[in-house]
Order: C-alpha cells, then structure tokens, then sequence
C-alpha cells in the first residue's frame, strides 16, 4: 500500500470527488489563487466566462479528459487554437493546485492527456525604414500628451508596456543611470541601465512631478495605440514588437546575452536567441563589405 501511495496507483476516493464539482474548484481558484496574479483581471473574466458551460456542472467523480475533448472541438468552431490554449491553461493549473495543494483526490489532470496543437505566437517583426517616424508623427497627433514618451520610453529600455505604465518617480535614479522595475511578468524585479535617451526622456517626465509619471489607464493606453497604428498604417506591428526591436538593437550594439537579459530580465538564455535576428539588410551589407 505504501509503495501504491508513492506511485499514486491507489483508488481514488469516489465519495469526495462525487461532493466536489468543476465549478466549485473554478470558483475556488477564481477568488483564491486568480486574485494574486498580475493579470488577475484577465483571467477572472475568462474563468467567469468559463463557470456558464455545462461542464462545469459536472461532477469531478464523472470529469473524464473526453469531457474537455469534446469542449475542445465545440470551441474551435468559434475560436483560435491559441486563443483556447489560453482559456485553458488557468484550467490545467487549477486541477494541479486541486491535487497537490487542496487535497483533492484526482488521480491525474484531466487536461493532461488534452491534445491541442496551436501555432507558434512568437514574433520576430523588426522597424522598417521610415516606419518609426510614421509612429512617432501619428503619437503626436494624439490628444493625449503622454503617447508618444510611452512609445519612446519602450523603444529606449525595452520595457514591456505594463512595466512603462506602471512606472513612478522613485524608481528612477537619473545620476547613477538607473531604474528599478519593482513588477514584472516573471515576479522578479530587476535594476537596468539608462541609454542617454532614457535619461533625456526620463528627465523631462521627472520635472516637478512625484508618483506616477503616466497618469493613464492600460485600456486608454490599449485604445490609443490601437487609434496611433492605424493612423500610421501599420496594422502588423504590435506595441511588444517595440520591445522586439530595442532587444534587438542591444545586440547589434554589442551586448553579449548575459548584458541584454540584465536589461530585459529574461532569466532563460535559450528565450534570447529569438532577438538575435538582425535585419536582412543589415546582413547584406555585411557580406557585401566583407567581399569589397
């Protein structure tokens, strides 16, 4: 029995899963484990969503992973794979919590088995010639002031757009060149150098202001980019691309991997090779001078 236990090869107590339904462990995870993540808000809507399909009011003695294959193929007809990989990866999660955290005896993760295959979001797109200008003109049409030093700032540090929004003035340190970024995606906060454009930006935010330095929603900033792009024609171009492209530029400069993750806290040096693609052009005339 003992050696079973270790292996997980007991039965599974039928009583207690018979108590417990699909919706009692969303609502559980929703308001007790959702509610401390950064994207909290997200999350609890996509769950929200989640609680009204009537596999939740499955019992979790009768949830089987044909269950979800088959929530699965209904989604698909009205959703992007990697838009349902999304919806359901707080799921995955919360069956792991309910197994090792909350004592549920669930033998395994019903999603466990789920086979999903969805394509590869990772984006390369780097600035072509003359479409920084266009951005920076249409940021300058934009009523509100604080557009286009956001979009400056991104493209000078490489912060991602939560962490430039989320930014106020003790965090900024302009003699010693530096800036704390206290919330990040992975949860660890990191100090990163200033470029001269950071500082002579950074500078001009700072004069006689104390606390936030932009006093703007996520959802306007959303909607202003959303407005910015389309005026600059450049319906392909994310604001994350901006990140893309300043990683990116570290490399050109010289930075070595350890140097740029400092900057852009990755922790994971195989996540950094995706920015070490230099524009063709600039490859191009590399060989062309090589051969000269």
């Amino acid at each position: 029995m003992e050696v079973k236990a270790d292996r997980a090869e007991l039965p599974t107590d039928l009583k207690a899963l018979q108590r417990i339904t699909l919706a009692d462990l969303v609502v559980r995870y929703r308001d007790t484990v959702s509610v401390k993540k950064r994207g909290y808000e997200n999350e609890r809507i996509s769950l929200t969503a989640f609680l009204h399909h009537p596999i939740c009011s499955k019992r979790l003695s009768d949830l089987r992973t044909e269950d979800f294959a088959a929530y699965r193929d209904q989604m698909l007809q009205t959703v992007k794979p990697t838009s349902l990989k999304r919806y359901l990866d707080p799921i995955h999660n919360l069956f792991e919590v309910a197994r090792h955290e909350w004592g549920v005896p669930l033998r395994d993760n019903p999603l466990g088995r789920l086979k999903l295959k969805a394509p590869s979001q990772r984006r390369e797109r780097r600035l072509l010639s003359g479409e920084w200008e266009r951005i920076l003109e249409a940021a300058r049409l934009c009523r509100n002031p604080w557009i286009e030093p956001i979009i400056r700032l991104a493209l000078a540090t490489g912060m991602r757009r939560g962490e430039v929004l989320a930014l106020e003035d003790n965090q900024i340190d302009l003699e010693r060149r530096s800036l704390l970024i206290r919330k990040t995606k992975n949860g660890h906060a990191r100090t990163i150098p200033l470029t001269v454009e950071a500082v002579r930006i950074l500078g001009q935010l700072l004069r006689g202001r104390l606390g936030p330095l932009f006093p703007i929603t996520r959802n306007a900033f959303r909607l202003a980019w959303e407005r910015l792009r389309e005026r600059a024609d450049l319906g392909d171009f994310h604001f994350h691309d901006l990140r893309h492209e300043a990683i990116s530029r570290f490399f050109e400069l010289g930075l070595n991997p350890p140097e740029v993750a400092l900057i852009s806290g990755h922790r994971d040096m195989r996540q950094l090779f995706r920015y070490t693609h230099p524009l063709r052009e600039g490859i191009i005339d590399k060989m062309d001078r090589s051969t000269s």
